[in-house]
């Protein structure tokens, strides 16, 4: 079928027969297509004329497919590259990949594999030219340690804001991958202990038996082993901040020894007796329930109290998948950086990262960031760059596909499903309100809290708005937030 955007294809090869069946094939796709019998010819071709996609063979008569792809590189708008050899070694694909080919095609290889590569080539090309006409995304992305502009993070800001110079102990909660020690590096750079240190540890990766000298220190002799005298974390964090991440994990020996720290403000290295004051801002994030643990025996109560002065929750990315945009682009400016690899990310993929779920919550997407930068072949991060990445059975609703109606079917028939229809009578309010409230707290956090403005936008008058937002207990939770 002819395509609806024909594009300018070269194919370099030195075997006729490959020149004209791939030629003929792109023709028939409505390309217009031109031809060369070795490397000189394709290299000059290049050079002097506009092609929105090449196909290069490596072993040819005068310039090698490699020797053009390191050329082509320096152009203007250089075309994207599929390299073709019947030579398939790994040491010509590592070295085709390193030099930036969009992909590596084996000889002999089916005309439909060719034209799929070629289409997806000239879609990321498409989509590279069109991104390059606006500031890219990923320049312009802040260089702040925790990213995110959606409203619980908004929250988090402010709370940290208020606490971080108080010196208070601060309890992170949250999933695995949320972010929470960068949080805890945060508050203390924002804290009154900014020039003392910051120490980190991680209580699930201490055997038992350890994490008391871990703690502590010890002295020598003090246990098999301990041929020397050691500093614990609360002596190398005196002055700064201690963070104690998975504090959860810690057993009930050692509770008490921590909140005779966190109490006295001082500790007693294992195998002293003389006690030693320390100084320390306590940071401690846990992604258990301590109240659960606490109610089961086996974390202490009293201990729970000290460490939840300052309770900050940190919510999983699928709570907040307005972030995902600031955060991708963030990481493709930091490991594009890194890697020496500047890619830009499509409109479609970032559709398909926005309606992934991320049980591995931001550690997940920034790892799917590094390997999209690593892997895609193009400049710009398609749809199909993305997938295959995502963890298997893990996605939600396919919103790109599911209208809002079906998406609201789906949990109307839910709902129903819980319910005792002989008995109920109000399943037009509860289904209503579960529509219109999050709906009118999303356009009055757009609005900047503005009724008029978003009485507007629905399209209703204000005093029916304001009498919704009161039945709706919407007004009440202002004044609150307030």
């Amino acid at each position: 079928m002819p395509v609806s955007d024909p594009a300018r294809i070269l194919i370099a090869d030195d075997e006729q027969s490959l020149r004209l069946v791939l030629g003929r094939a792109l023709e028939q796709q409505g390309h217009q297509v031109e031809l060369a019998a070795d490397g000189d010819m394709a290299l000059s071709a290049l050079q002097h004329k506009r092609f929105d996609l090449a196909f290069l063979d490596i072993k040819m008569p005068g310039a090698s497919g490699l020797d053009i792809l390191s050329r082509v590189r320096d152009l203007p708008k250089p075309p994207p590259v599929i390299i073709m050899t019947a030579q398939s070694t790994m040491a010509n694909a590592v070295e085709a990949m390193k030099q930036g080919a969009f992909e590596y095609l084996t000889k002999p290889f089916d005309l439909d594999v060719a034209e799929a590569l070629a289409r997806r080539a000239l879609e990321a090309g498409r989509e590279s030219e069109r991104l390059a006409k606006r500031p890219s995304l990923a320049d312009a992305a802040p260089a702040e340690r925790i990213v995110g502009r959606s409203a619980p993070m908004q929250q988090i800001y402010k709370l940290v804001g208020k606490v971080a110079a108080s010196g208070a102990a601060v309890l992170l909660t949250g999933e695995s991958g949320t972010g929470k020690e960068l949080l805890a590096r945060t508050i203390h750079e924002h804290s009154r202990r900014t020039e003392g240190p910051f120490v980190a540890v991680n209580m699930a990766a201490i055997p038992r038996e350890l994490l008391e000298s871990e703690l502590f220190g010890h002295l020598r002799g003090a246990f098999t082993g301990a041929t020397e005298k050691r500093r614990g974390k609360f002596d190398l964090a005196s002055g700064g901040t201690l963070f104690l991440d998975e504090i959860g994990e810690i057993p009930l020996e050692v509770q008490s020894k921590l909140l005779r720290a966190l109490q006295e403000h001082e500790i007693a290295p294992v195998g002293s007796e003389k006690p030693q004051p320390v100084d320390v801002r306590l940071i401690a994030a846990t992604n258990a329930d301590l109240g659960t643990a606490v109610r089961a025996g086996k974390f202490r109560e009293d201990l729970f109290y000290r460490l939840n002065v300052i309770p900050i929750h940190v919510p999983p990315l699928r709570e907040r998948r307005e972030d995902v945009a600031q955060l991708s682009h963030h990481f493709l400016r930091v490991h594009g950086k890194a890697f020496e690899v500047k890619k830009d990310l499509s409109p479609e993929g970032l559709e398909v990262l926005q309606c992934y779920s991320f049980p591995g919550n931001v550690r997940e997407l920034e790892n799917i960031i590094k390997r999209a930068l690593l892997t895609a072949p193009g400049p710009v991060l398609l749809a199909g760059d993305l997938q295959p990445l995502l963890g298997d059975g893990k996605k939600t609703p396919d919103l790109a596909d599911a209208t809002f109606e079906d998406v609201a079917a789906e949990r109307i028939t839910a709902l129903v499903d819980r319910l005792d229809l002989s008995r109920a009578s109000n399943l037009h309010e509860v289904a209503l309100s579960a529509i219109e409230r999050p709906l009118f707290r999303l356009l009055l956090d757009r609005t900047g809290g503005n009724q008029l403005k978003t009485a507007k936008i629905l399209g209703i008058n204000r005093n029916t708005l304001r009498k919704r937002l009161k039945q709706l207990g919407l007004l009440a939770e202002k004044k609150r937030k307030a």
